[in-house]
């Protein structure tokens, strides 16, 4: 199984970007792993809300493959804990799930159709978090998850 971490947005910022990079490594003992950033569409900033996510939406949806498996990280998902998410992953390994796509949306959340489409919406707070730090949080939480699995020391540090 491979893990990809999508994200609509800019770049890593610099003050995240090492964060994201060590435990995308870390992850990589136990799956591939890769980060894919979309970038937002050019003319966002002339777009209501509502147009924005559908746009972002649309370019998402032409990205999945149907057998994509796809995880929104959406503020009314579910809330796990790490134990959770660690069964959660592994039970898409046990499924021979190929791809396990976790999807971090625009500034404005994620379009009904991507929830639609979405296998399963997880939240990871009730909290408003900046995208940036969703991102490193998403990987801290993969790697966690893995050491989990693997019953090793980093979750219990």
């Amino acid at each position: 199984m491979k893990i990809q971490c999508w994200s609509v947005g800019k770049d890593h910022e610099p003050y995240v970007r090492a964060g994201i990079e060590d435990f995308t490594k870390r992850i990589s003992r136990y799956y591939p792993v890769e980060w894919k950033i979309i970038p937002p569409p050019k003319n966002a900033g002339a777009l209501s809300q509502t147009e924005l996510k559908k746009k972002e939406g649309s370019i998402l949806l032409e990205s999945l493959t149907k057998d994509d498996y796809l995880v929104a990280l959406d503020e009314k998902g579910k809330q796990l804990y790490s134990e959770g998410l660690a069964q959660f992953i592994q039970g898409r390994a046990n499924e021979s799930v190929k791809n396990l796509v976790f999807l971090i949306g625009g500034a404005f959340g994620l379009d009904e159709a991507i929830l639609k489409r979405a296998n399963h919406q997880w939240s990871l707070s009730q909290l408003t978090l900046p995208h940036q730090l969703v991102r490193l949080l998403l990987a801290e939480q993969i790697y966690r998850a893995c050491t989990i699995l693997r019953n090793e020391k980093y979750h219990h540090m």
